[in-house]
């Protein structure tokens, strides 16, 4: 059936329903009287279960000192990335807190996700990314210019000196590659989405891995063999957990027993939200690649996806700045925690469910 267009304008509860961001009507003892649909899929509970409950109870904002703020009934609040423990998951989230001047004491709280530049256009790239594709794009003319005059001097030059064109032509390459993979983070357009076997890109991805690797990092599956196909860009799929795969037997090298543990599971309750289309997505099926390797600098915070963030010596922190634009053109959420009490410092993918 056809839903035909409403000339009646819609009431504040309709309006509110329809928010992208999540909203808590709070009363005095920050109890939530109402909850908004994007609210019951960040927090992962009906509304029915959201009203009645005490924030504190669904959300810990400790750790981001936003919490001692809403003691003050009367503060308003604008914050950005702040860290939230939603379940036992960490989230950055934006959060505002306006007071009702008409109701003393009684808050309407927002929240949207911050880890994913929600409000951006699925088809605009992220500003950090633009520079190096331009720059790419200025270098690479001059470079096969270099190359061509290395092989041009090879043909006039004895066999013994070859050796000197041939370092030319090769570092020529390795920075064409280089600069392929900034023009990469650069573009725009994206490989579509379709129906594909989670299962399948991951075990394609160990098989390449494990072959470069030669037995550098155990492997180890824990799948859940139940879930259903998802919703993703198998050539973009395939190359992120190639990326985040090779990245962690890198960190765990060193280690006695180095392991990198690839799990799959679904969330159902605590799936993200992020906004393509100008629609929210729920992305309830999650793939983490956790390593037993010492972990990141933790002075790299959230600036780990970012280009040229690396803590590798000789790194060029081009990886996972890519992995992140892939997993954002699929629509997916990407992100990093260390786990201390495992020891295990775990990248999680969080995608759709394929329609």
């Amino acid at each position: 059936m056809v839903n035909e267009r409403s000339s009646a304008r819609p009431d504040a509860q309709a309006q509110i329903s329809g928010f992208l961001f999540a909203m808590l009507l709070l009363d005095n003892d920050l109890v939530v009287s109402e909850a908004n649909h994007a609210a019951e899929d960040m927090l992962g509970r009906s509304a029915k279960r959201l009203v009645g409950s005490k924030l504190d109870d669904l959300i810990d904002l400790s750790e981001s000192g936003v919490a001692g703020k809403l003691d003050d009934h009367d503060a308003q609040l604008v914050a950005r990335g702040v860290p939230a423990l939603i379940g036992d998951q960490t989230r950055f989230l934006n959060v505002t807190v306006s007071p009702l001047p008409t109701h003393v004491g009684w808050r309407v709280l927002t929240l949207s996700d911050a880890g994913q530049d929600d409000m951006k256009s699925s088809d605009e790239p992220d500003a950090s990314l633009k520079a190096p594709a331009i720059l790419a794009h200025e270098i690479k003319n001059p470079l096969a210019a270099i190359r061509g005059a290395s092989q041009l001097i090879a043909r006039k030059l004895d066999d013994k000196d070859h050796g000197l064109t041939t370092i030319i032509s090769d570092e020529v390459d390795r920075i064409a590659g280089l600069i392929d993979r900034m023009q990469e983070l650069g573009s725009k357009s994206s490989e579509p989405v379709e129906a594909i076997n989670l299962h399948h890109s991951i075990r394609n991805a160990m098989a390449s891995v494990r072959a470069a690797a030669k037995d550098r990092a155990e492997l180890v599956e824990e799948f859940d063999p139940s879930l259903p196909e998802v919703s993703a860009s198998g050539g973009s799929l395939e190359q992120v957990l190639i990326n985040l795969l090779t990245n962690a037997v890198d960190a765990c090298a060193s280690q006695d027993e180095p392991k990198v543990t690839v799990r799959t599971r679904f969330v159902s309750g605590l799936a993200s939200n992020v906004f393509r289309l100008s629609r929210s997505v729920r992305l309830p099926i999650e793939v983490s690649v956790a390593d037993n390797g010492p972990g990141f600098d933790k002075s790299l915070g959230d600036h780990i996806f970012e280009p040229f963030v690396t803590s590798k010596t000789n790194g060029q922190g081009l990886g996972l700045a890519l992995v992140k634009k892939l997993v954002t053109d699929m629509g997916g959420r990407v992100s990093c925690k260390r786990d201390d009490a495992s020891g295990e410092t775990v990248f999680r993918l969080h995608l759709a469910v394929a329609d």
